[in-house]
C-alpha cells in the first residue's frame, strides 16, 4: 500500500476530526497572505473542478447484493492530469477526498511534476471483503467513473486500504471497456503488468531523504540520531528500515495496539511491517506504550507516518523531537502547527517529505506512456535527484524569508499553480 491505514488513540478534542478540507483551506489562505498570491486564484483553489458520487453495486459471497458509496474528487488539472490515490475505508467521505485532493495539488506542484491533485475512495472496510468480494467491488467501481479517469485524464493510485492488486484490476477494467490494454490508467500496479519498480517503496524513501537533508541542515548527524515513527505500514515502515540501514537510531515503531521502544534502537529489519503481518509490530513486545506517548517521546526526529490529526493543540505542547517530518497526509492540525513553530520546531510538511510516491508513479506514468522499463537503481537514482532538488528549492524560501517549512512549501506550489493559470486564462 502506499500509506498505512493504521488507526491511533484520539484525545478528546474536537480538532482531532478537524476536516481534510478545513486544514487545506486554512493552509491555502494562511500561504496566500504570506505570499500575496492573486485572490482570484486563491479562491479557484478552494473549490474541486469536480466531483463525482456513484453507487457501487455487488453481489457478496453468499449472492446478497450489498451497494457502496464511491467518489472521485478531481480538484486542479491547470499543470497536467489528475493524480491522486483510491482508498477502501469506512470513513471516506465527499469532504476528505476534496481536502486530500488539495494537497496532491499542492504535493505534485512543489515537486514540479505536470500532475494536478484528485482523491477517491469508496466507503467500505476492506477487511470485511474477502478476495471475490474487493475484485468484483474494483471492477465495478471503474466501470463507474470509467469517463472521469484516464492516461490523460486522471490517473488513480494506491492508498489505504488499496494496493498493486487493486490497480491491476482497475486497469483490467478500464482496458476491457475501451477495448485496448490501457496501462497508464492507474499507477502502483504490478511490475508484470506496467508497474514500476520501487513504486511501493518510493513514499517511505522520500521520507527518509528529506530526514536526511533536514538533519543535515540543522546540523544534525544522521549517524545515531534518534527517531521515532508512528504508524509501520509502507511509508513508516520504508522510512524506518532505511533510516537503520543510515545509522540512524530507531527508538520506536507502533501500529493500531501500540509502541515497542528500546532508547538504544530497535532491530528493525525483525519487525514485520503492516503489509507483511498485519497488528504484529508489538506482538513478542514486553513493555507496550500506548500511541500517544511515541508521539511525545524526547528524541530528535519524530515521524508521524500512520493517519492524520494525531499531532493537535491538545499535545503539541508535549511533543519534545527536535524535528517533525510528516510521512501521514495531515498528521499535523492547524493549531497544533502554529503551536510546534511558535516553539521553534521545524515541521517539514507532507507535501514534500511523503511526495516520493506521486513522483515514482509520475516515472511509472511516462515508462507505460513510451513502453519501456526502468531499473530499480535508475528508479531510485532519479527520485533521489528529484527530492534533493525540491527538498533544496523549499529550502532556499526557508531561509530566504525566514518562515516555516510549510509555508515555504506552499510558496513553492502556489507560485507554480498561480503562473500557469495566469499563462492560460480563464475560458470562456
Amino acid at each position: 500500500m502506499a500509506t498505512d491505514s493504521q488507526q491511533t488513540t484520539q484525545s478528546e478534542s474536537p480538532e482531532d476530526d478537524e476536516p481534510a478540507i478545513e486544514t487545506a483551506r486554512r493552509q491555502l489562505d494562511h500561504a496566500a497572505e504570506q505570499f500575496d498570491i492573486d485572490r482570484s486564484i486563491v479562491e479557484r483553489l478552494k473549490h474541486p473542478a469536480k466531483v463525482t458520487e456513484v453507487a457501487v453495486p455487488i453481489e457478496r459471497d453468499d449472492g446478497t447484493v450489498e451497494v457502496f458509496t464511491g467518489f472521485r474528487a478531481q480538484h486542479d488539472s491547470v499543470r497536467g492530469p489528475f493524480k491522486g490515490g483510491l482508498r477502501y475505508h469506512p470513513d471516506v467521505t465527499r469532504d476528505e477526498c476534496v481536502g486530500l485532493s488539495m494537497w496532491m495539488t499542492w504535493k505534485c506542484a512543489v515537486m514540479d511534476i505536470p500532475f494536478g491533485g484528485a482523491k477517491g475512495g469508496v466507503v467500505v472496510n476492506p477487511k470485511r471483503l474477502s478476495d471475490g468480494e474487493t475484485e468484483r467491488l474494483t471492477r465495478r467501481f471503474a466501470q463507474e467513473i470509467r469517463d472521469v479517469i484516464g492516461p490523460n485524464r486522471d490517473i488513480p493510485a494506491p492508498d489505504m486500504g488499496t494496493n498493486a492488486q487493486t490497480m491491476a484490476w482497475m486497469m483490467d477494467a478500464y482496458s476491457m471497456q475501451v477495448g485496448e490494454t490501457t496501462p497508464g490508467v492507474v499507477t502502483g500496479k504490478p511490475p508484470i503488468v506496467g508497474g514500476s519498480y520501487g513504486r511501493e517503496e518510493a513514499p517511505g524513501r522520500s521520507v527518509a531523504i528529506v530526514t536526511r537533508e533536514t538533519c543535515e541542515h540543522y546540523g544534525m548527524s544522521l549517524d545515531h540520531a534518534t527517531v521515532a515513527v508512528q504508524g509501520f505500514g509502507s511509508v513508516g515502515a520504508n522510512a524506518a528500515r532505511l533510516l537503520d540501514e543510515w545509522d540512524a537510531d530507531v527508538v520506536a515503531v507502533s501500529d493500531v495496539n501500540g509502541a515497542v521502544y528500546d532508547p538504544d534502537g530497535l532491530d528493525i529489519a525483525s519487525i514485520p511491517t503492516h503489509d507483511e503481518e498485519p497488528e504484529a509490530v508489538t506482538k513478542n513486545a514486553t513493555d507496550v506504550l500506548p500511541n500517544e506517548e511515541l508521539l511525545e517521546l524526547d528524541v530528535d526526529v519524530l515521524i508521524p507516518a500512520a493517519v492524520g490529526n494525531v499531532i493537535t493543540e491538545q499535545n503539541a505542547d508535549a511533543i519534545q523531537a527536535s524535528l517533525v517530518i510528516e510521512g501521514a497526509n495531515g498528521p499535523t492540525t492547524s493549531s497544533a502547527d502554529a503551536m510546534l513553530h511558535e516553539r521553534e520546531i521545524p515541521v517539514v510538511p507532507d507535501i514534500l517529505a511523503n511526495a516520493g510516491g506521486v513522483t515514482v508513479s509520475y516515472f511509472e506514468w511516462l515508462q507505460d506512456i513510451n513502453r519501456r522499463a526502468w531499473s530499480l537503481d535508475r528508479v531510485n537514482d532519479e527520485l533521489e535527484e528529484e527530492m534533493q532538488t525540491a527538498w533544496g528549492e523549499v529550502r532556499d524560501v526557508v531561509e530566504e524569508q525566514d518562515v516555516s517549512w510549510r509555508d515555504a512549501a506552499y510558496a513553492v506550489a502556489l507560485s507554480r499553480i498561480a503562473d500557469a493559470h495566469g499563462s492560460r486564462g480563464l475560458w470562456p
